[in-house]
C-alpha cells in the first residue's frame, strides 16, 4: 500500500484540527483501518524529516516489512503514519 496525496491532505487536516494526537489517531484508524498510525515522543523522531509540519505537531511516513519499521520520505513506500507533538 502507498499513501496518496489525498491521504496526506486528509491526515494534515485531521491532525491539525484534532483536540489531541490520541483523538487524531483514533479517528484516522476508524476512517482508514487499512493503514497503521502510531504516536511516539517527538524526541524519538528528532533526526527524521517529517512529511507534514503542523505547528507543534508533525506527521512522518513509515513502512514495515512485517518485522522492522523504518521512516521513509517516499509516500509510495509508506503504509503507516507516525504522529508526534513537541
Amino acid at each position: 500500500m502507498s499513501i496518496s496525496t489525498e491521504h496526506l491532505r486528509a491526515a494534515g487536516e485531521l491532525v491539525g484540527a484534532a483536540t489531541t494526537l490520541r483523538d487524531a489517531a483514533s479517528i484516522w484508524r476508524s476512517q482508514h483501518p487499512e493503514m497503521k498510525v502510531v504516536l511516539v515522543d517527538a524526541m524519538d523522531m528528532r533526526d527524521e524529516k517529517p512529511a507534514l509540519m503542523l505547528g507543534a505537531r508533525k506527521v512522518y511516513l513509515a513502512t514495515s516489512n512485517g518485522h522492522c519499521w523504518s521512516v521513509t520520505e517516499l509516500p509510495e513506500e509508506a503504509d503507516a503514519l507516525i504522529l508526534t507533538q513537541d
